[in-house]
């Protein structure tokens, strides 16, 4: 299991798509840190036979169970990686918000279009946006991908201010939560935040049949701490390091953004709510509007589950000068 933290002009060019030039310069974690060539290595993590013991393993679903073998593994050999990501080109300023968005290997398209919209890199209102594709191989799991994102960030992206974790099938708009952002009394990602669509009082759910299945094997207690839905949430510098250090004495479970906030409540701190993040769906106002009306969008920070070709026309038309909310609002 390997960590790819990738742009997709690499990615098409390793597959012969595009030229070679229009790539950033790519390496591996382990030879930057080494100063030696690049090399792809095996982890070194031994399945834990010693789980067996725990009553009742072997009535777990296989997925529970490999998840067991294999709970104590950290250390993974990043595949690629882009070191130069968070330098400051010339004459720009620092990275004030750096987008981080999960995506999985095979979505060329989904990746294109959101580099082609929300997740453009660009100076937002005097701000500097820059984005990553965080993705693994095959069988590496949501939580370790998170994790191994901040070990990421530790060595390569410290300046920047705030970051934006995501899934690749939100619809965000980057440039109110520039705005949101700009409006703190901190703006500079020194002081803790973590918001987004936050969930209270949710328990463990011990229904195996579902897929958020969580036994008592793996999750003893019978409520979560708040935690923020892991569709997209918004952080700051000063909470992403926290939450590393955190989750170095935090043992993993299955759902990652659970365990995010379980490092955070370690920690002695608690996310919060932001009314535009709909992480878990959207309610309309009116049963009279369209689900898809820019209009709801142009005020919202995000929203979940969208296809490609629906994000590219919402992002082509809340920037439209001839979107007349207004008007359409006073129909309703």
């Amino acid at each position: 299991m390997t960590l790819i933290i990738i742009n997709t002009m690499c990615l098409l060019t390793m597959l012969k798509i595009i030229a070679p030039e229009n790539c950033e310069k790519i390496t591996s974690l382990k030879s930057i840190r080494e100063a030696q060539p690049p090399e792809i290595t095996t982890p070194m993590c031994e399945k834990k036979q010693a789980v067996e013991e725990i009553k009742g393993f072997f009535d777990l679903p296989a997925n529970i169970q490999e998840f067991l073998y294999y709970r104590h593994c950290r250390d993974f050999p990043a595949l690629l990686t882009l070191p130069n990501k968070c330098m400051v080109p010339k004459g720009s300023r620092e990275t004030f918000l750096l987008l981080v968005i999960k995506s999985s290997p095979t979505n060329y398209e989904q990746q294109a279009v959101l580099r082609k919209t929300w997740a453009k890199e660009r100076t937002q209102d005097g701000m500097f946006i820059r984005t990553v594709f965080l993705t693994g191989t095959s069988g590496f799991s949501l939580e370790k991908l998170r994790v191994l994102f901040l070990d990421w960030m530790q060595d390569w992206c410290l300046t920047a201010d705030f970051f934006f974790n995501g899934d690749d099938d939100i619809f965000a708009n980057t440039d109110n939560m520039v705005d949101f952002l700009k409006g703190q009394r901190d703006i500079d990602g020194s002081k803790h935040m973590f918001t987004g669509h936050m969930l209270r009082n949710s328990v463990p759910i011990r229904d195996n049949n579902t897929k958020y299945y969580i036994p008592e094997q793996i999750e003893p207690n019978n409520l979560y701490p708040p935690y923020c839905s892991g569709g997209g949430y918004i952080l700051s510098r000063f909470t992403a390091m926290t939450i590393f250090h955190m989750s170095l004495s935090v043992t993993l479970m299955p759902i990652d953004d659970v365990y995010m906030c379980m490092c955070l409540e370690k920690a002695g701190l608690i996310p919060s709510t932001h009314k535009g993040v709909w992480a878990n769906g959207l309610i309309l106002p009116s049963k009279k509007m369209d689900e898809l009306d820019p209009c709801f969008y142009r005020d919202m920070i995000l929203g979940h589950k969208f296809l490609p070709h629906e994000i590219f026309l919402l992002w082509d038309q809340i920037h439209s000068k001839d979107l007349n909310c207004a008007k359409k609002m006073s129909n309703l």
